[in-house]
């Protein structure tokens, strides 16, 4: 099962027609379960639901082959932390998904240290399932002593 999430906070019309369009022309062969938030789209080939509560959610992901969601930092680390193969498709602010273009910037630098895939458009998704069948996900080894010493060296500078 592949399981789509694309966040509660804002519609993600362009990823779920996209993932629909896929499972509708046989690019996605598998059933896919989806989280789509408040969009106006309703999806014709895919189970879905608009939220969902975390411990379904939690099932959702344990039990999913792979995962496909929005380039959210939360959903990120959940697949990461789940040792699950993940696919985003950054929200882009040209059109209008979010107020700027960080998700772009969250999943260049994840796709560089070899954590995810990413598709930046509809077009590269049959790209992207074809990758991720075979694709494992790089252990992300967590390292906070850099950003704790930075935040405190800022911290001291006020002082000064």
């Amino acid at each position: 099962m592949i399981f789509l999430t694309v966040g509660t906070l804002f519609p993600f019309d362009r990823l779920v027609r996209a993932v629909d369009d896929a499972v509708a022309t046989g690019v996605i062969e598998q059933p896919v379960f989806a989280q789509i938030g408040r969009t106006k789209f309703a999806p014709k080939n895919i189970e879905y639901v608009e939220v969902i509560d975390k411990r379904t959610f939690d099932n959702k992901v344990a039990a999913a082959d792979y995962i496909i969601s929005h380039a959210g930092i939360g959903s990120i680390t959940m697949a990461l932390e789940n040792a699950k193969p993940l696919l985003v498709m950054p929200r882009m602010k040209r059109y209008r998904e979010h107020v700027n273009d960080h998700q772009v910037v969250t999943a260049r630098k994840f796709e560089e240290l070899g954590h995810i895939l990413v598709a930046y458009d509809a077009r590269d998704l049959p790209e992207g399932m074809n990758k991720l069948k075979n694709f494992i996900p790089r252990e992300r080894k967590v390292n906070p002593k850099p950003v704790a010493d930075r935040i405190c060296r800022f911290l001291n500078s006020l002082q000064d």
